[in-house]
């Protein structure tokens, strides 16, 4: 039970992180002024989308195993 809590808040470390760089990721192209605060919303999703699958590919699998040894 103590390991699926610890992933609990692995999992949810890694989406705060992944919505962190979203925001990051939309701040700057704003100062660049490659966008525009008008489209924000579809842009927001393009880009979080992106975000997670690239770091859900990278990062190690958490899922609970049946190893009874930890």
């Amino acid at each position: 039970m103590n390991n699926q809590f610890d992933i609990y808040w692995v999992m949810k470390s890694i989406d705060e992180q992944i919505l962190r760089a979203t925001k990051e990721i939309i701040v700057k192209f704003i100062e660049m002024g490659r966008l525009s605060p008008s489209n924000i919303h579809e842009s927001f999703k393009e880009i979080y989308a992106t975000v997670n699958e690239t770091v859900k590919e990278h990062v190690p699998d958490v899922t609970p195993s049946d190893d009874k040894s930890a």
